[in-house]
Parts: structure tokens; sequence; C-alpha cells
């Protein structure tokens, strides 16, 4: 079961990611906004994959 800091840590990753989002959005720029995504899947793809595995070490 997450911690509530490992949960806090979670949703404060989100709103980075929405707020980056916001603002390409904002240029209306369809094209910015989907390469931007790519680039966002890249860094949680990375997260998901890192090692040792997160949860106590464990696989």
């Amino acid at each position: 079961m997450p911690t509530e800091k490992e949960i806090n840590v979670n949703l404060f990753e989100r709103l980075d990611l929405i707020e980056r989002l916001e603002m390409i959005a904002e240029e209306n720029d369809i094209e910015a906004v989907k390469k931007q995504l790519a680039i966002e899947r890249r860094f949680v793809e990375r997260k998901l994959y890192q090692q040792p595995p997160l949860i106590n070490g464990q696989q």
C-alpha cells in the first residue's frame, strides 16, 4: 500500500504534466501537443521500467 507521501509525489507529477501540456495547448498547435505527449510518455515509461524495482527491492 503506498504511503501518503508516495501518493502526493505521484499527484504532483501528474499536475506538472498537465501544466506542461496546458502551456503548449494554449498555442493551439496540435502537433506541438502531440510531440509533448510523446516526450511525456517516454518519461513515464522510463520510470515504469527503472531498476531496481520501486517496491522493497523485489521483482
